[in-house]
């Protein structure tokens, strides 16, 4: 067992978890933060992105034992007061997502993006979002909120 201290979306967290626990799992099963979700358990799809210390990690291959005294943002972090985030808005409006399995990492993989390089070109969003896979929409909307979020950020 391990004792970890986290601050999540903004709120201290102090549990005892088995050693062998994933970040993915402990949002989900132990937090009840199932925005995050989990689709390859390798590290393959990015469905699982978070933000651990500011930077976007795959949290289906982070253990929560490793994560101790970070700071994470889940997608449930990024609403403030019940607004949407710019980067949720500019997919909602560029129809960035279809089935909306991968939308959670895709939208914290571009938040982070942003954070890096205030305005990207079509190609860099593009090689950012490599590791991020999304089965439905051909990444057109994707790009273009991203794109569009660089203006509002």
């Amino acid at each position: 067992m391990a004792k970890v201290s986290l601050k999540i979306n903004g709120k201290e967290i102090s549990q005892d978890v088995p050693d062998s626990v994933m970040l993915s799992d402990f949002l989900r099963d132990y937090l009840s933060l199932t925005g995050t979700h989990v689709g390859c358990d390798t590290s393959q799809c990015g469905a699982c992105v978070v933000h651990l210390d500011g930077n976007s990690v795959k949290s289906c291959t982070a253990l929560v034992a490793d994560c101790n005294k970070s700071e994470i943002v889940t997608i449930e972090g990024l609403a403030k007061n019940g607004k949407m985030h710019p980067m949720q808005e500019a997919f909602k409006k560029h129809h960035g997502l279809q089935c909306g399995f991968c939308t959670p990492g895709m939208v914290m993989s571009a938040v982070d993006l942003l954070q890096k390089n205030k305005d990207p070109s079509e190609q860099q969003i593009r090689d950012w979002l490599e590791g991020n896979i999304c089965r439905c929409t051909g990444y057109q909307g994707i790009v273009a909120a991203v794109k569009d979020a660089s203006s509002k950020m």
